[in-house]
């Protein structure tokens, strides 16, 4: 094998890939990357053997020749040494892979030597009915993780609830995820022939979403069994091994039937919370509590005994039934909550102080959220 290639495309490609690697593994080749070269791209892989990252680059892009080979083939080089390897270098890189397999990498008048693994023992991933795919934008798919990823259980109590499930059914696509306390779905029409539930894990949508915001806006290709799932576009290819069991049914909770619905603006009230959390950190459940009053106006609070306590009233848009309100919630859900919705205005449904919240953006009825109450004492 032997190419020659832009200095700062293969540093990111390593860098991206390089996600996937764990430190732990007990398989040495898996301690490195996998680089094939192929007559017209170049493709690195990063695993964990659950995991798989692979990242493509072209020969050519946005008009500039970045890659040239020599001789195609494939070898595995430690992750930790390239990575520092070509970080240090200041140039363009020639490689090439000897016949002991040993890899001779140069930059100017800079040589280095690496010791390569064969790459016919990298493990593959499970292959997949590629004839099984839904298609999204990936601004779409970017949105939808980060608005339901954050709910997801980060105990490993109920491993099911790790992760973020996701359903496609009836040309609907929806994510949802729960940690017991707090719920958040989001959905998106879709042309699909993709039927059925799959519990992505969490750690792999995040790395999924950084890989996506560092390219441009592209199509992502999803293809799902029973045991995996893969997103890949052009450029890109994530494969992640899916979490066993069943995912609770959550959709009966989501219920805009309430005894009491108040409109507020999402930014002043995420402020709020915000300050309120200053003190409700404090406590076990970071409590803020939130009370009507004068039948126009919420009251958002929070103490700690020793070291004071904060308190301010906001306008209400608009309420609806019951005007009596008295709730105490955790304000780290509620302020990610917030976080997560993109409008300008909620609404807040509510039953008694005993029972979850509804929260549910206007202008998108795609995105809803529960926040169970917490105790005020």
């Amino acid at each position: 094998m032997e190419f020659k290639i832009n200095r700062d495309y293969f540093y990111q490609a390593i860098l991206d890939v390089g996600r996937a690697i764990s430190s732990k593994s007990t398989q040495i080749i898996l301690n490195g990357i996998k680089i094939e070269a192929k007559s017209d791209y170049l493709t690195l892989t990063g695993s964990n053997s659950d995991f798989f990252i692979e990242k493509t680059i072209p020969k050519v892009k946005n008009e500039l020749l970045i890659y040239e080979v020599y001789q195609t083939g494939s070898i595995v080089i430690h992750a930790k040494y390239i990575s520092e390897v070509i970080q240090k270098i200041p140039d363009d890189i020639y490689l090439k892979v000897n016949d002991n397999q040993s890899v001779t990498i140069q930059s100017e008048e800079i040589v280095t030597t690496l010791t390569g693994l064969d790459a016919e023992e990298y493990p593959l991933p499970q292959e997949i009915n590629i004839s099984n795919k839904m298609t999204i934008p990936s601004e779409d798919l970017i949105e939808m993780i980060k608005q339901t990823a954050f709910a997801a259980s980060k105990s490993e109590t109920r491993p099911v609830l790790t992760g973020v499930n996701f359903h496609f059914q009836d040309n609907l696509f929806s994510c949802s995820a729960t940690d017991n306390q707090r719920l958040s779905l989001k959905s998106h029409p879709i042309q699909s022939n993709v039927t059925g539930s799959f519990v992505v894990p969490r750690i792999s949508l995040l790395e999924l979403i950084k890989l996506l915001g560092s390219i441009a806006p592209t199509e992502i290709d999803i293809f799902a069994t029973k045991n995996s799932i893969m997103f890949k576009s052009k450029s890109l290819l994530l494969y992640s091994k899916l979490i066993e069991g069943e995912y609770p049914n959550t959709a009966g909770l989501l219920s805009k039937q309430a005894r009491t619905r108040i409109t507020l603006d999402t930014k002043q009230l995420l402020k709020g919370v915000e300050r309120a959390n200053i003190f409700a950190s404090e406590k076990r459940n970071n409590n803020v509590r939130f009370q009507i009053v004068d039948k126009s106006k919420i009251n958002i609070s929070s103490q700690a005994s020793e070291m004071g306590e904060i308190e301010e009233t906001q306008q209400m848009k608009q309420i609806s039934g019951e005007e009596e309100l008295n709730i105490s919630l955790d304000a780290n859900f509620m302020i990610d909550a917030l976080r997560a919705v993109k409008e300008k205005e909620i609404n807040l449904y509510f039953n008694s102080s005993m029972q979850p919240i509804l929260i549910l953006p206007i202008g998108d009825d795609s995105h809803m959220q529960l926040i169970s109450p917490v105790r005020s004492h």
